[in-house]
């Protein structure tokens, strides 16, 4: 029955992703970008909708009150493709920096490019560090915007050691604004790189934010040590529900450290 679920959701979730682009096309283009933002976050929370109702994966995010007014950098934990969409309908002017490679892909590109998304070209890493710190700033002095950055770049699975890239710290030193970090362990429901939707309530939090004018470690170390611990208790709670996920060797081995033992199968 899990697999069936799982296909069913992935069918349903990329057809109404390619039926939602050509349906609101013609709106989407045609409106100017603060009503135009409709579109994306309706798909996103007809997505959610059709997770719960076809895989039986809810999902809470809690902590809306430590969102601040204006302009903030938002610094999700990075494990699955569903913190990439589930954020999006609470985010009043959502701004990614992403692949220039992704502009390039007909109908899906020109959506990103009528949000003035940030494209970046990763071959120099340096000098693309400094452009787009550079059109970031240009995008927040024009619109009080909120910039979505995984700080660890890639997903990693849940539990997994944390690996966050330095990218966000110069961001923060430079754009002297909030960092509202985002823990979570959807990973544990949406997997990345597996096409099985696991049953179950994705808990995720925007955690206090972290004020602007901290030295660059100090910053980096409250960033991770409470991401992490959120993380860590998402972790606990998820193994210790009636109906647990299976967990990744990551996630056992995390729980060991933490001194709890799974209730879940080994993924």
């Amino acid at each position: 029955m899990l697999q069936i679920r799982s296909l069913a959701f992935n069918i349903a979730f990329y057809l109404s992703l390619i039926l939602q682009m050509i349906f609101w096309t013609p709106y989407y283009f045609l409106s100017p970008r603060n009503r135009a933002w409709y579109v994306p976050k309706f798909w996103a929370k007809s997505s959610l909708w059709l997770q719960e109702k076809i895989a039986g994966t809810k999902s809470e995010i809690a902590g809306l009150e430590n969102l601040p007014a204006g302009s903030y950098i938002l610094a999700p934990k990075h494990q699955s493709f569903w913190d990439t969409i589930a954020f999006l309908p609470h985010i009043p002017d959502a701004l990614y920096i992403l692949k220039r490679e992704l502009t390039w892909i007909p109908f899906f590109g020109w959506y990103i490019m009528k949000m003035r998304m940030i494209p970046v070209d990763r071959g120099n890493r340096s000098k693309a560090l400094k452009a787009v710190i550079a059109a970031t700033r240009a995008e927040l002095a024009r619109n009080s915007r909120q910039l979505i950055i995984y700080p660890e770049g890639t997903r990693r699975a849940p539990g997994d050691e944390p690996a966050y890239k330095w990218g966000i710290v110069e961001l923060y030193a430079q754009l002297d604004i909030p960092v509202v970090p985002v823990a979570h362990v959807a990973g544990l429901y949406w997997p990345r790189r597996k096409f099985l939707r696991y049953p179950g309530t994705i808990k995720a939090r925007f955690l206090p934010p972290i004020p602007p004018g901290l030295e660059k470690e100090e910053f980096m170390r409250r960033l991770v040590s409470e991401t992490e611990a959120a993380c860590d208790q998402f972790l606990i709670e998820a193994a210790r529900s009636p109906n647990p996920p299976p967990m990744p060797p990551t996630a056992v081995r995390r729980l060991r450290e933490l001194g709890v033992s799974e209730r879940s199968t080994a993924a």
